[in-house]
C-alpha cells in the first residue's frame, strides 16, 4: 500500500507537471520571442530619430558617430539616398530578427539580431522550469512517503491489535492516529476488545464458580453412592437413592443457576418457598461432614417462616457459610432463624475466633481469603443472595456471624431486572 501511494502521488504531480510544464514553456517561448523582435523594434525607431535630427541638423553620419547607438550584438545597416551605405557593427549569420523602418529624409534604417540570442535565452528559462519541476519531483516524494507514513502505519498498529485480539489478547490500546477512519476503526476494535474482555472475565468466573460450588456436592454425593454400593439393603439403597437423587437435583439447579448469573446476574426467579426445608436438608447434607471433623452443626430460631427467593440458590448460600464454618470455624455451628421487619434472616454463626481484623469487609470480595483457600466461596454467595434481591451480610466478626437478608413478600421487576419488595 505504501508503494501504491507513493506512485500515485508522483503520477499526479508527473501529469501536473507535463501539462502545465508543456503550457509554460510554450508560454515563455512565445513571450522571449516577442520580446526579443520588441526590443530589435524599439532599436530601429530608436536609431532612425537620431539619423533623422542628425540629418536636419547637418551633422555628420556615419559608422564612427553612430556606432555607440547600437547596442548588444545588433548589427545596424542604415541607406541614405545619394550616400553610402552605412554599416554598424557584423551582420549575423543563420537565422536572424530583422526589422527596418523608414525616416522622415528618406533614409531606411535596418537592424538585425542573430536568433542564436534568443535560443539561450529560451534555454536557460527551460532550465530553470526543469529545476522547478524536479523540486516539485522531489517535494512530492517526499510528501507522498510522509503521508504513506501516515496512513500505512496506523493500519499496520489496526492490522497488529486485531491479530493480538484473535490471539486472546482482549487488552484495548486506547491508541488514535489524527485521522477520522482510522480512529473510528481503533475505537471499534478497542470496543470489541473489552466486550472480549468482559466474555472472557465471565467464562473464567463461571468457571471457577463452577468448580467451587459443585465440589462439595459431588463430594457428598460420591460417598452416597459408595454406600449403596456396599449395602445390600434394599430399604437402605432407597433411601440413600432418594437423598443421591434430591442431590443431583441440587446440582443442577446450581449448574442452571451459575449460568443465569453469568448471562445476567440480575434475571432471577424467585417464588416463595419454605425455610425450614431448606434449612433441614442443609443440617441432613452437612452432619456427617462436621460428625466427621468432631463437631456439631444445629439449627434454632422461628419456625414456619416464609421467603421469597429461589431455594437452590439460598440452599447453596446456606452451603457455603456451613462449609466455610467447617473450614476456618471452631466448635458448633448454629442456623438461627428470625424476623427483622419484612425480611427473614438465616444467621450462621460458629465458635471459632471469627474473621481476622486485616480482613474486615473484604471478605466478600473474590480472592480474599484468611487461608489457603479460593477465597471465591462468600463471593459466590453474595452474587447469588443479591440475584434474587436478598442481601448476605457479614454482621460480627467475632466469634463470626454471617446473616442472609430474605424478603417475606413477593418481588416485581423494575425496568433493568433490579428485583423490588412489592
Amino acid at each position: 500500500m505504501r508503494r501504491r501511494l507513493i506512485n500515485s502521488t508522483l503520477a499526479v504531480v508527473l501529469v501536473v507537471i507535463a501539462v502545465f510544464g508543456v503550457s509554460l514553456v510554450i508560454v515563455e517561448t512565445r513571450t522571449i520571442s516577442n520580446s526579443a523582435q520588441e526590443r530589435v523594434d524599439s532599436e530601429a525607431v530608436r536609431l532612425v530619430s537620431i539619423v533623422d535630427s542628425r540629418i536636419l541638423g547637418d551633422e555628420q553620419v556615419n559608422a564612427r558617430v553612430l556606432k555607440d547607438q547600437v547596442t548588444g550584438e545588433r548589427y545596424a545597416r542604415i541607406e541614405i539616398p545619394g550616400r553610402d551605405t552605412i554599416h554598424i557593427g557584423k551582420p549575423p549569420t543563420g537565422d536572424v530578427i530583422t526589422s527596418t523602418r523608414a525616416g522622415e529624409e528618406g533614409e531606411t534604417v535596418t537592424v538585425e539580431e542573430a536568433r542564436s540570442a534568443v535560443t539561450r535565452e529560451v534555454g536557460r528559462t527551460l532550465l530553470i522550469i526543469a529545476a522547478v519541476a524536479l523540486l516539485a519531483v522531489v517535494a512530492a516524494v517526499l510528501l507522498a512517503v510522509r503521508q504513506a507514513n501516515r496512513l500505512t502505519s496506523p493500519l499496520t498498529d489496526l492490522a497488529e491489535t486485531a491479530e493480538r485480539l484473535g490471539s486472546g489478547d482482549p487488552r484495548p490500546r486506547h491508541k488514535r492516529y489524527g485521522v477520522p477512519e482510522l480512529d473510528r476503526v481503533a475505537d471499534v476494535l478497542d470496543g470489541s476488545a473489552e466486550r472480549i474482555a468482559r466474555m472472557l472475565t465471565a467464562e473464567r468466573r463461571l468457571a471457577a464458580d463452577a468448580s467451587h460450588q459443585l465440589r462439595t456436592p459431588l463430594t457428598a454425593l460420591s460417598m452416597r453412592l459408595e454406600e449403596i454400593t456396599l449395602t445390600d439393603d434394599p430399604s437402605t439403597v432407597k433411601e440413600e437413592a432418594t437423598i443421591a437423587l434430591a442431590q443431583v437435583e441440587r446440582l443442577t439447579d446450581v449448574v442452571e443457576r451459575l449460568l443465569t448469573n453469568a448471562r445476567d446476574p440480575r434475571t432471577g426467579s424467585a417464588v416463595t418457598f419454605d425455610l425450614d426445608e431448606v434449612i433441614k436438608q442443609q443440617l441432613a447434607e452437612w452432619r456427617p461432614a462436621y460428625r466427621n471433623a468432631g463437631r456439631a452443626i444445629v439449627s434454632s430460631g422461628k419456625h414456619d417462616l416464609q421467603a421469597v427467593g429461589t431455594p437452590g440458590a439460598v440452599a447453596q448460600v446456606l452451603a457455603a457459610l456451613i462449609e466455610n464454618s467447617l473450614m476456618h470455624g471452631g466448635g458448633t455451628v448454629a442456623l438461627r432463624t428470625r424476623v427483622t421487619g419484612n425480611q427473614a434472616v438465616i444467621e450462621v454463626t460458629d465458635e471459632g475466633a471469627g474473621v481476622p481484623a486485616d480482613l474486615g469487609a473484604r471478605i466478600f470480595e473474590r480472592a480474599i481469603s484468611g487461608r489457603n483457600s479460593t477465597g471465591i466461596g462468600l463471593a459466590v454467595a453474595r452474587d447469588l443472595a443479591e440475584a434474587d434481591g436478598g442481601r448476605l451480610e457479614m454482621l460480627q466478626a467475632q466469634p463470626p456471624v454471617f446473616g442472609l437478608f430474605l424478603s417475606r413478600t413477593p418481588l416485581r421487576r423494575r425496568e433493568g431486572g433490579e428485583p423490588t419488595v412489592r
